[in-house]
């Protein structure tokens, strides 16, 4: 038996309750084979892929808070450091009903690969808590913000763990962490990103998953003779992400038609308006009905169990910005069917492994999350670059410097694909190249 099917055998066994995370751990290793069988004495000797797939340490607590009845809530809080190799661990804080164990060791595990592609020093974590802020008082999340906090600030430090947002944590819930973490710990440091701009948050860093979405996808267009000018696309999702996608895609000559929120899905013929999306789920906070009634040209459809209806419109371009498993087998086949060359994911591992093979072997153009969405971990490191110098750079600077780490990932994924004799296969060259680089580092520290 081969060491990787050795180890994915381990990894299975261990880990048989948590799916997402057996998901990436297998998409992983496996596109990893030419470079594990090239150097395979060497790495089972070391352990290299089971240290590689188990966390350093992982983190599960109780997070108690009392709502606006006086009635005491309890949520469960997670964080998983799962490699500092290459720097300090670096991942986001989920707060959805969905999180557990497993979602986010998987989540922790792709980081560790997606913030080695940035180039930049940030080793792989993850966190977060099965709390739902949607539907809750500022008041309410104040207090499981600061409970969350509490037992958190224990295990990170500018230098050790930053946090970021993720799904369900944006500037709210960020502000009143680091409020709790100075407040009791008495440190005025770079300890989380996505902060406000008015305490030590970075411009650039509202947009710059959705903008680094669309630098990596014009690269990955312009490198194979296509354009995203005039191009339609479809769009999933309706927060941070899709929301400046969307905007980016528009500033590039593309037309997004779509976008989807939790309740439903939006069809939008003569173009997204990103005013009215930003006005509708920004300030408002609503659903997408709200912009499909100020909006003659939208069509709004009410979602269905099993049904992804934004990958029905006929597109050129797919963008899944929402959430983990959103585009499946049935969904892929619908968009090769309608004519789609390109998708590029957004979110943190949105298609199954199982349509991003039917997408691959029917000639689509495939971004993997790892490299084309690390535009928000790379910006993150930025704020951190300029907390630790007590500098803070214009729009312009942070923006061009995203760029460019967006062009240098494709430009990563490209040569390692090629060189490994996969080209084109971007998914097997992200991999290759975050994995070269943490490996090196793993390897001159010794057995840690």
């Amino acid at each position: 038996m081969s060491y990787v099917d050795e180890v994915l055998e381990r990894v299975r066994t261990k880990n048989a309750s948590e799916p997402e995370f057996l998901q990436a751990v297998d998409e992983v290793l496996n596109s990893l084979r030419p470079v594990i069988e090239a150097n395979e004495e060497k790495f089972r000797k070391e352990a290299l892929l089971e240290r590689l797939c188990e966390p350093e340490r992982q983190f599960k607590f109780r997070v108690p808070w009392v709502d606006d009845n006086g009635q005491v809530q309890v949520n469960t809080g997670y964080r998983v450091q799962f490699n500092s190799a290459i720097g300090p661990y670096k991942g986001g804080l989920r707060l959805h009903p969905s999180v557990n164990i497993g979602i986010i060791k998987f989540l922790g595990f792709e980081q560790i690969f997606k913030n080695s592609l940035t180039g930049l020093p940030i080793g792989g974590g993850k966190g977060g808590s099965d709390f739902d802020p949607k539907g809750k008082s500022d008041r309410e999340v104040m207090a499981f913000c600061q409970s969350f906090m509490t037992e958190l600030c224990k295990y990170i430090g500018a230098d050790t763990d930053v946090p970021a947002g993720d799904i369900g944590t944006g500037a709210r819930e960020i502000g009143y962490m680091f409020g709790q973490y100075k407040r009791i710990r008495g440190v005025y440091e770079g300890v989380l990103t996505g902060k406000g701009l008015s305490y030590g948050g970075s411009l650039a860093r509202t947009e710059a998953t959705g903008y680094g979405l669309l630098y990596f996808t014009d690269e990955m267009l312009k490198s194979n003779g296509k354009s995203l000018e005039g191009k339609i696309c479809a769009v999933s999702g309706a927060g941070n992400v899709a929301i400046y996608a969307i905007q980016k895609a528009q500033q590039l000559g593309a037309k997004p038609v779509t976008c989807s929120d939790s309740t439903g899905w939006i069809y939008d013929s003569e173009g997204i308006d990103v005013d009215l999306l930003k006005e509708v789920k920004e300030v408002k906070r609503a659903r997408l009905s709200e912009y499909a009634a100020k909006r003659p040209s939208a069509e709004y459809h009410e979602k269905k169990d099993g049904e992804h209806g934004v990958w029905t419109v006929k597109c050129d371009v797919a963008l899944p910005c929402a959430t983990q498993n959103e585009l499946d087998l049935d969904d892929a086949k619908a968009l090769v069917a309608n004519g789609c060359f390109a998708v590029a994911e957004g979110a943190n591992m949105p298609t199954t492994l199982e349509a991003t093979k039917y997408l691959q072997e029917n000639g689509i153009l495939f971004a993997p999350g790892k490299a084309s969405n690390a535009g928000g971990v790379a910006t993150s490191a930025l704020e951190m670059s300029q907390n630790s110098e007590r500098l803070s750079w214009t729009f312009e600077e942070v923006d061009g410097k995203l760029k460019d780490i967006m062009v240098n990932i494709f430009h990563s994924a490209d040569n390692a694909a090629k060189k490994y004799g996969c080209d084109g296969d971007y998914v097997a060259g992200a991999n290759i190249a975050g994995f070269e680089k943490v490996v090196d580092a793993m390897l001159a520290q010794g057995v840690c």
